[in-house]
């Protein structure tokens, strides 16, 4: 199989993630900060371990900036939810997940003030507008910081900035990005950042996170044990476990660690640069097919590793199962979770055919995958 879906899950995983897992389970699986034995003293490192080898990742001083959440949708629904009110106004990009759209049209019912900034057919984002749509209640700016359908790369520095000169909180969501693209939290104005663990970071799924800027002020929505301050009936107001509650993903969180260490021991200007050169190299090649149709930038600097494609009217999802069954290369079509993107595009009714390389693609896969759609489009 050529795994060409690392957009919706990385694979395969490196094999010391999954002895971490492993390892966890076997030796050290107890409950962490809820016990003083052993087991449970050694649980509590690694979740330590993980948010320091995170730290090290987006260089950032505090492990406790860093909130462990179920996956990446759980932060930016803690994000969202943790600092809006009705009557507050937010801004976002119709190139949004629905993990950003959803709750956002749920307190939209609730009385909040939404502004859905358009963006290019390619993708991209004028931070003017952003500037333009900022109202006096404005209270939260989110933007994806790449699409997840075309890959573009949004100004997330200048969204930033815009922002802080407005003193209004920004969230991104680096779905896409984390582990991908670099990510300096000491310089970029962010006040969180979103992100998954089993994508673009190599870890397990149901890992993810959320970086606060020191001094945001976020709400938790969820309550319950934590193993601190137990002689109280409230919510600790601590980090992090004002927003940490219940029995952690220790296994999980373990082999986080031991995946973000393995992108820090390759480095991550080479994963970067290996995304890129297979990125034109593809993006080149299909250019020459007549039949195919390319989406977002051309420019392998102004996206990540995702090549969005169709072959002439052809059904997406028909296109792809032909490629699992025939070619057996696995990808994604349809709408990605993300329609208002699509509609910006315009591939709301026919989706598109989603190509994801990663760091474990080579240039033999991409070749293959070009053939495979050469075959095809001549059909």
């Amino acid at each position: 199989m050529i795994y060409m879906d690392n957009a919706a899950t990385s694979w395969p995983k490196p094999p010391e993630v999954i002895h971490a897992v492993v390892r966890c389970m076997k030796k050290y699986g107890a409950n962490p900060g809820r016990s003083g034995h052993r087991m449970a003293v050694q649980a509590g490192q690694i979740l330590l371990y993980a948010r320091e080898m995170l730290c090290e990742l987006f260089n950032l001083r505090d492990p406790f900036q860093i909130i462990f959440t179920y996956n990446c949708t759980d932060a930016l629904n803690l994000a969202i939810k943790g600092s809006v009110l009705p009557g507050d106004h937010v801004i976002t990009t119709s190139m949004e997940h629905n993990a950003v759209v959803r709750p956002l049209k749920e307190l939209e019912k609730q009385g909040l003030e939404l502004t859905i900034v358009p963006a290019s057919p390619d993708g991209v984002v004028d931070p003017n507008d952003i500037r333009k749509a900022i109202k006096p209640n404005t209270r939260l700016i989110v933007t994806t910081h790449a699409s997840n359908v075309t890959g573009t790369i949004m100004p997330v520095e200048e969204i930033g900035k815009i922002a802080r000169s407005h003193g209004i909180p920004y969230l991104v969501d680096a779905a896409q990005t984390a582990g991908v693209l670099p990510i300096d939290l000491s310089k970029l104005p962010i006040d969180m950042l979103a992100f998954p663990g089993h994508k673009g970071l190599l870890g397990p799924q149901g890992t993810g996170g959320l970086y606060i800027y020191p001094g945001t002020k976020l709400r938790h929505i969820r309550e319950g044990g934590t193993g601190s301050q137990s002689e109280s009936l409230f919510q600790p107001d601590i980090l992090p476990d004002k927003y940490e509650s219940g029995t952690m993903n220790t296994p999980g969180i373990s082999g986080l660690g031991a995946a973000v260490k393995e992108i820090l021991k390759h480095g991550q200007r080479k994963i970067y640069f290996h995304e890129k050169r297979l990125g034109k190299f593809f993006w080149e090649a299909l250019s020459q097919l007549k039949k195919i149709k390319l989406y977002g930038p051309a420019d392998p600097f102004m996206r990540t590793g995702i090549i969005s494609i169709n072959i002439g009217n052809k059904d997406s999802s028909e296109v792809c199962n032909l490629l699992d069954e025939r070619y057996r290369i696995a990808v994604r079509g349809g709408l990605h979770c993300a329609p208002l993107a699509h509609k910006t595009i315009g591939t709301f009714c026919q989706g598109t055919i989603r190509f994801s390389y990663g760091f474990f693609n080579s240039l033999d896969e991409i070749k293959y995958c070009i053939r495979a759609l050469e075959e095809i489009s001549r059909e």
